[in-house]
């Protein structure tokens, strides 16, 4: 994630060394088969900051922030951050910044909010498979398995589809999304439990509330004695059956397909 516009691929990229990095990973990664090719999926790649890894069959956690939850008046509380060197510690740093909520926040408006996360399971276990996700303040948390379509695109319709309804709500128009996007991609399935922990826990660990569960924009409220993912917030129960029609014709309207 970065606080600067993304740049094309065909220009220097914004971290220089990203470029050489990608290649670098691309030397032992498997080729992507033309057929997912053709549906988007690039594999390992970069968009001017951030390498990516975008397959098939692969689990990602993905981090999207508001366009304004680094504000540039606090530029000297942030700046250095971005200059850590190990790439685990730096994303700790900026992820601890993100919970002390800065900018205006407009993912704490309900209605926001709640078409946010209604947007993120319309199409739960149809175009991707929704394991665990937190909307904060002025960022939000999702895990989710990759299937039919590619991650890039999933995010691009998604980001596109939700900030012009969540500018219409607030009354306002401009950049809602910061462009690019930290994703992670889980190595195991004890890799994926830990990163749904942490998910969920991090209204509590923002000081929001005491127990997770409480936390109304959450997956944390869905789990079971067991842990697993009570599934009744299907696409009947995310979005009112007199409503869907409505739905699927404003996904349709930004390119959801």
């Amino acid at each position: 994630m970065s606080c600067e516009p993304i740049r094309s691929n065909s220009g220097p990229p914004h971290n220089p060394w990203v470029r050489d990095l990608v290649e670098g990973k691309r030397k032992w990664a498997s080729s992507i088969k033309s057929q997912d090719a053709k549906r988007g999926f690039r594999g390992w790649h970069e968009r001017g900051f951030l390498p990516h890894r975008d397959e098939p069959g692969l689990t990602q956690f993905v981090t999207l922030r508001l366009a304004d939850s680094f504000p540039h008046e606090l530029r000297s509380e942030w700046e250095h951050l971005f200059k850590i060197e190990d790439e685990r510690q730096r994303q700790v740093q900026l992820e601890e910044y993100l919970d002390k909520g800065r900018g205006h926040c407009e993912l704490k408006h309900a209605g926001v909010a709640k078409m946010v996360e209604n947007a993120w399971r319309f199409f739960d276990r149809e175009r991707y498979d929704l394991k665990a996700w937190v909307i904060m303040p002025n960022h939000l948390h999702v895990l989710f398995g990759v299937t039919r379509m590619s991650m890039s695109k999933v995010l691009e319709n998604w980001k596109k589809y939700t900030a012009h309804e969540a500018n219409k709500i607030l009354g306002r128009d401009g950049k809602f999304w910061q462009e690019d996007y930290w994703d992670t991609f889980m190595r195991d399935e004890e890799h994926e439990l830990m990163t749904r922990r942490y998910i969920e826990n991090n209204p509590t660990k923002a000081k929001i509330v005491l127990d997770p569960r409480d936390y109304e924009w959450s997956s944390a409220r869905y789990r079971n004695a067991s842990g697993d993912l009570q599934r009744g917030f299907e696409r009947s129960a995310a979005v009112p059956a007199a409503a869907t029609s409505a739905c699927k014709t404003r996904h349709e309207k930004f390119n959801i397909a």
